[in-house]
């Protein structure tokens, strides 16, 4: 009995995803858009575009602008898979005044319009 209950209590140990090293989680996105690739295409564009939005009106703005917008970008980056942009959108909106945070969220979106651009082809 007491064995049984070792074997069960195992939790087995977390491998790193692959797909989430990629600037966009393609197995999350496909798994909210249910294989529709078409709609795959069209829910990375509108998230493309509303991160460069975001970004807009994170630059030069007051910080409780800046968490806003911050907070919607972490959102929106979660749905898609943009699991990196969603971290340090995260990040910003905890330090909305933080200039280098500032910088990672847009380094963080243009590497995901860029894998973005190059996937929609």
């Amino acid at each position: 009995m007491a064995a049984a209950n070792i074997a069960f209590d195992l939790q087995p140990a977390r491998m790193p995803c692959p797909s989430q090293d990629r600037p966009v989680d393609l197995v999350h996105l496909a798994n909210q858009t249910m294989g529709d690739k078409d709609l795959e295409n069209e829910v990375l564009q509108m998230f493309a575009r509303q991160a460069r939005k975001s970004l807009q009106e994170i630059a030069g703005a007051e910080p409780a602008a800046v968490t806003a917008a911050a907070h919607r970008l972490k959102g929106a980056a979660s749905a898609v898979g943009a699991f990196k942009v969603s971290a340090a959108a995260g990040r910003l909106e905890a330090e909305a005044g933080d200039a280098a945070l500032q910088a990672a969220v847009g380094a963080a979106v243009v590497e995901a319009e860029n894998f973005i651009l190059k996937l929609c082809r």
